[in-house]
């Protein structure tokens, strides 16, 4: 693993970097990665952090602690560059579409043990009809829908399973086991909410691996995890592995959700100050939606944070103020409706940091994290983002 100082950016200070840009508090980060790898150490559960939340070498390999994996990827162009990197334990953790079988056979022949998944006969076939090809037994998991919230097999449908399954086991592949997301924790009201869910996604898993099982067909794996679940599962039992993403930064529907604290996230986006707006209340700023993404992920729970809420640059929080619209390289932050407390005195060229929705989303819109350290305002690192399919 690179140290810190072998990636230095001259010690730039906050005041220095161009703006709109992409904050990194690794401190936080790494408290995040400790916190969920103690939970699952207790359950006896492996982790498989989902590196779709990172993008970034840098922070892969300080999530996965190691240079070989395990990690999840929701793309493609994520496998490679993790491969090219070192990582040897890969998954896949999207249905396989035909037209992508040709680059997950080249990172096998690299010798990348990448897995794939589908949740329907025909992808299977396409599977078997690739494995034969090419002489190798893709190693492939079903997913399993087990909370009505996307792709999947029900489990109240084990004949399709297992004919998913038959496809896998004699046509080529290696039908390596099952996998589920619980994406409905998102949308849960409470903690007990989230530990129902999680328990919900492993029995779902569960019953569907001895599906399999109680029909002749292999399932080694059981594969579970979304970053609420993950965070207040009280029982694996039958789990083999748990994937989780935006643990390592957490965001502010996390912190909604109670997965979080505020101080708990580690992304913020630096903006400057540009002009205001006294009479209806306005102070606007250099990052618009093509800053902080147009992830509206809090408008769905108790508290809408806009699209964002705002600190100063050394990270406290301003009462009350929050991104209450972005144009496109414009933002407004304003005091939340019904809000008594004073907006705050930000010149032009002031700078603030601004804590987002969803991690992924606003990450997705940057090409590099600026490292810093509570209580610094230099930055001790650029560490490069990647991006693309």
């Amino acid at each position: 693993m690179s140290e810190i100082c072998n990636e230095s950016a001259g010690r730039q200070s906050l005041d220095q970097l161009d703006t709109p840009c992409l904050l990194l508090d690794e401190a936080r980060m790494t408290r995040n990665i400790e916190r969920l790898r103690t939970h699952l150490g207790t359950l006896g559960v492996q982790l498989r952090p989902h590196l779709k939340t990172p993008k970034s070498i840098e922070v892969a390999q300080r999530t996965m602690g190691s240079t070989a994996g395990p990690a999840a990827v929701s793309t493609l162009k994520e496998a490679e560059q993790f491969a090219d990197a070192g990582v040897r334990d890969i998954l896949y953790a999207v249905g396989i579409a035909p037209n992508k079988l040709d680059r997950v056979a080249a990172l096998r022949r690299r010798g990348v043990d990448l897995s794939i998944v589908v949740d329907n006969v025909e992808a299977a076939q396409a599977v078997a009809a690739k494995a034969r090809e090419t002489r190798d037994k893709i190693p492939t998991l079903i997913e399993i829908d087990s909370d009505g919230h996307r792709a999947g097999v029900a489990p109240q449908r084990p004949d399709d399973l297992v004919a998913i399954g038959r496809v896998l086991n004699e046509g080529g592949p290696q039908l390596r086991g099952v996998l589920t997301h619980a994406g409905e924790s998102y949308s849960c009201k409470s903690l007990d909410e989230i530990a129902a869910m999680a328990e919900r996604e492993r029995a779902a898993a569960v019953a569907c691996a001895q599906t399999l099982r109680a029909a002749g067909l292999p399932a080694p794996v059981v594969s579970v995890g979304s970053t609420p679940t993950a965070h207040f599962a009280r029982d694996l039992t039958g789990v083999t592995e748990v994937r989780a993403g935006v643990f390592v930064f957490f965001d502010l529907v996390m912190a909604g959700l109670g997965v979080c604290a505020t101080d708990d996230l580690a992304l913020s986006v630096l903006a400057t100050v540009i002009g205001h707006q006294r009479d209806k209340g306005w102070i606007l700023v250099d990052a618009g939606w093509m800053a902080m993404s147009r992830d509206r992920g809090t408008a769905r729970q108790r508290v809408d944070q806009g699209y964002g809420i705002v600190c100063d640059v050394d990270s406290q929080i301003y009462p009350d103020l929050i991104m209450v619209e972005a144009n496109q390289e414009q933002g407004i932050l304003a005091l939340r409706p019904g809000s008594g407390a004073m907006l705050p005195d930000l010149p032009v060229g002031a700078q603030v940091r601004i804590l987002p929705n969803h991690a992924c989303a606003t990450g997705a819109q940057h090409d590099a994290y600026q490292v810093v350290r509570p209580g610094s305002r230099d930055v001790l690192a650029r560490w490069q983002r990647f991006s693309g399919w």
